[in-house]
């Protein structure tokens, strides 16, 4: 199996079934988990020298930190039900606390912080959602953490890619830091498929292959990209979904598509009618 892709484990005393940190993954700023929690059970965490995003993957919560609480949130039991999930930002030296009020599924997400912005909801109308590519391009967007709310380094979305379809393409990367050209962005994709039988295609390379892998993921895989470009193919018959984290030196995402499938990109305008 590649080192690239943590297959999902079963859950834990604590209900984790995947965990990801900047050790294990050999990089400096994402840490991921996921905890299945069932309804009664609670999850709690001290942020220490992390600012972490909570987001509600399915189910429902209430969810507080040392100086806020929130009561009844979440809205959906899948992702796939085409709205926005709650989440809830939390602050390095503060500490959160997750209780179920259903059967309930979280990602936790987190990168290395100062304190520079207080605990806060992040409600599903605070997300802000796009549409890219067209045709078997085509992949649907939801923004959680991004340029729609502030934060010191963590990005955080959601993308549905239907199926038959093609994601996170034409392939692209952000691993080197050389604003205003490209970002240094380590990344995690966290993956789903409907139905959850199915599986998902990704690849990771770099320009001079010293890095090429090509993995088959099933229901909630995570793959880890440390560098190069990382597409992702949805197989006839399922539809995908995957969340995505991202944090490096800066906060800003300036990729770099891969100059031999670029030209993907003039003549997907050409079909839209915007050249």
């Amino acid at each position: 199996m590649s080192k690239l892709l943590s297959r999902a484990s079963s859950p834990n005393a604590d209900g984790r079934i995947q965990h990801i940190t900047p050790e294990s993954a050999g990089w400096q700023y994402v840490g991921f988990d996921v905890f299945k929690l069932e309804a009664g059970k609670s999850l709690k965490q001290a942020t220490e020298d992390q600012e972490v995003c909570v987001v509600l993957v399915t189910g429902k919560a209430h969810v507080s930190t040392s100086s806020e609480s929130w009561r009844d949130l979440g809205d959906r039991m899948s992702v796939f039900e085409q709205k926005a999930p709650y989440a809830v930002y939390v602050p390095p030296s503060d500490q959160f606390e997750v209780t179920a009020t259903t059967d309930l599924e979280i990602a936790v997400c987190k990168a290395p912080a100062k304190g520079e912005f207080p605990a806060r909801l992040i409600t599903p109308d605070k997300a802000s959602f796009e549409t890219r590519g067209v045709g078997t391009n085509t992949r649907h967007v939801c923004n959680v953490l991004f340029g729609n709310m502030a934060a010191e380094k963590l990005l955080v979305c959601e993308v549905i890619t239907p199926d038959g379809n093609w994601s996170s393409y034409p392939p692209h990367k952000h691993d080197r830091d050389i604003a205003p050209t490209e970002t240094l962005l380590e990344e995690t994709y966290f993956h789903k498929m409907d139905p959850e039988q199915g599986f998902v295609f990704q690849r990771v390379y770099t320009d001079d292959r010293s890095l090429d892998e090509t993995m088959a993921v099933e229901m909630n895989g995570v793959v880890m990209v440390p560098e190069g470009y990382h597409p992702v193919g949805a197989p006839h018959g399922y539809t995908s979904y995957y969340l995505n984290v991202m944090a490096g030196p800066a906060r800003e995402w300036i990729f770099h598509n891969d100059p031999d499938h670029e030209w993907i990109i003039e003549a997907d305008k050409k079909k839209a009618g915007l050249a």
